[in-house]
């Protein structure tokens, strides 16, 4: 006799969502489809289950079963995915079975398509598949497949279709099938395919789609001078809440500006810095590695799960002003306005609006205002408003505008600032001089950084130090790791690390970090997670130092090292250290 069995393509589903794509999140276990708690679920558990799918990027995560109760067994709770895992089965969790939930407390995912190269409701299309993102065929996607598209990136109706690569030639492989969408669906995934193209295409018929509306932020900056510096407020199931100060730092501010187009963060800040919110508390704990796409896809304690109250609110301050087409210090002034970059008329920019903005991007005071486009013309808008810096303020936002400009300017009047600086590696900022000694001239650079090694004998060594809000502070060595010291000593050029200690230089003022975490791959040691700003349980005697190679010259290199591993700590031979670097001057000069 024959005996058929049925297994299923997937060990996950969602169900009662109206397509595969959307619903109630259901996982095949023993044989028997049970539902997931929605204790701690968040983002990259959406993604995963999205991935798993083959649906695209998770757009929203719900609870409270969102899409309707399930039945039967609850297979999982306190569910903990990194993002990366390729079945939700991999996740951890509280053990298959073992809960404190009912079915009321279901979780439930939607993933989507995307569009790329445009604006957030525009660009190339590309739909997910097996494990990558494909293109689509100009030739086989037509106005009811677009009307699905925008539909379900919630950017309301299709304006144009554009064929020939018009938002750039996509990688990867082309999508194999042709969309036959009526136009009602309510997901690309719930739309018919045929089995193959009817055309051969390659990326240069890459289709993009532009929609009429503008796709809703999730996240916003409220209370501060600009939508760029405010309080964080995330929207969630319709509602606007705040995100809990606790743990809040630079990498997570840097996720938030870049979903805004904010530019770069400027400062993470929180006990409600810009004043309370009110409502839900929708983020506690927040963990962005950095490079994720928008604030809620970083691990958190689960939307809505906090022990905080408004008075701990995160905020965060992103950079509003760029240099463009010069060096990093050098170039014209452009300004962001609303989601778009505009450039300032010269007539209306001065000495004092230079100070701000030389200061405000780290390339110390400035040298020239170059009019007449000096620096090439721009694209878009000029500002509108003319800025009225007293000269004094911390960033542009700071300072005053008025409601229209003096003069009537176009892109031949674009502004052109070169400051005295020259930005370095990371966060250094250089200034160059030039000296004439017993006739020889000698040019130099003198790095200024937001990060030091203080009270050691060399900029390569000492006690950490960190620049926040105007101030020095030290660094906790309680709870950090040997890779929060490594990043110092590339941030500052000084090569690799060397040593480490804490408590043999204690230092004063403030304490701004504690519980470094850094992966090592970070720019500025202030991109690396910790407590927050000035958040601690340290004294002094807890400082953290570190010790680079480059404190030495690379002839007493070998020797230094060989002190460490016979543990000889080389922080108490800070009396021969001009000696050392006396000794490894002379020998490079008879080597000359």
């Amino acid at each position: 006799f024959y005996l058929f069995v049925s297994i299923p393509l997937y060990s996950v589903r969602l169900v009662d969502g109206g397509s595969r794509c959307a619903g109630r999140v259901e996982v095949l276990h023993r044989g028997q489809w049970g539902t997931v708690c929605d204790d701690d679920w968040d983002m990259r558990d959406a993604a995963v289950v999205c991935s798993e799918l083959g649906c695209g990027e998770a757009v929203d995560v719900l609870g409270n079963a969102h899409f309707g109760p399930g039945s039967g067994p609850i297979w999982m709770d306190d569910v903990d995915c990194s993002g990366s895992e390729s079945t939700l089965k991999n996740c951890r969790s509280a053990g298959w079975g073992k809960h404190n939930c009912n079915q009321t407390k279901n979780a439930g995912v939607i993933c989507s398509v995307r569009l790329i190269g445009g604006l957030r409701c525009s660009g190339r299309v590309e739909l997910f598949h097996g494990k990558t993102w494909a293109t689509v065929c100009d030739a086989d996607f037509d106005q009811q497949d677009a009307e699905v598209v925008c539909r379900e990136l919630g950017c309301g109706a299709p304006v144009e279709v554009l064929g020939a690569a018009a938002f750039g030639r996509g990688e990867g492989q082309v999508w194999t099938k042709e969309l036959l969408c009526r136009g009602n669906e309510s997901d690309i995934h719930s739309c018919e395919t045929s089995s193959k193209l009817k055309h051969d295409c390659s990326h240069d018929n890459d289709v993009g789609v532009v929609c009429a509306g503008k796709k809703t932020d999730i996240v916003r900056l409220v209370g501060g001078s600009s939508r760029c510096a405010g309080r964080v407020e995330v929207l969630h199931r319709g509602q606007w809440g705040t995100v809990c100060g606790d743990h809040w730092d630079m990498r997570d501010a840097a996720v938030v500006c870049r979903e805004l187009g904010c530019g770069e963060a400027v400062d993470a800040v929180g006990n409600a810095h810009f004043g309370p919110g009110s409502g839900p508390i929708w983020l506690d704990d927040v963990t962005c590695s950095g490079s994720e796409s928008t604030l809620k896809n970083c691990g958190s304690r689960g939307l809505g799960v906090n022990d905080c109250g408004h008075g701990k609110d995160a905020g965060v301050i992103c950079s509003g002003v760029r240099l463009v087409s010069g060096s990093h210090c050098s170039g014209r002034v452009e300004v962001l306005h609303g989601k778009n970059w505009a450039t300032v008329c010269d007539a209306d920019f001065d000495q004092q609006d230079a100070e701000v903005v030389c200061r405000e991007l780290g390339c110390g005071p400035p040298v020239k205002v170059l009019s007449a486009a000096a620096f090439g013309r721009g694209e878009g808008q000029v500002w509108t408003e003319e800025l009225q810096c007293r000269g004094n303020e911390s960033d542009i936002y700071s300072c005053p505008t008025s409601s229209s400009l003096k003069d009537s300017c176009s892109h031949d009047n674009d502004v052109g600032l070169l400051c005295a600086g020259e930005k370095c590696i990371n966060s250094l900022s250089c200034i160059s001089l030039t000296l004439f000694v017993c006739c020889l001239r000698l040019s130099i650079s003198v790095c200024l950084s937001f990060v030091r090694l203080a009270d050691g004998g060399s900029r390569c060594a000492g006690r950490g130090e960190v620049f926040h809000r105007g101030q020095w502070g030290t660094v906790c060595a309680e709870g950090g790791t040997p890779l929060a010291a490594v990043v110092v000593c590339r941030e500052l050029g000084c090569g690799e690390l060397m040593s480490i200690t804490a408590g043999n230089i204690p230092g004063s003022g403030p304490i701004w970090m504690s519980h470094v975490d850094c992966t090592g791959s970070e720019s500025t040691v202030k991109h690396c997670g910790s407590l927050g700003w000035g958040e601690h349980k340290c004294k002094h005697n807890d400082d953290a130092e570190a010790i680079c190679s480059g404190m030495f010259h690379s002839c007493l290199t070998p020797i230094i090292r060989w002190l460490i591993t016979l543990n000889i700590n080389i922080s108490h031979f800070s009396v021969y250290r001009i000696n050392f670097i006396e000794v490894c001057d002379l020998l490079t000069y008879i080597l000359i």
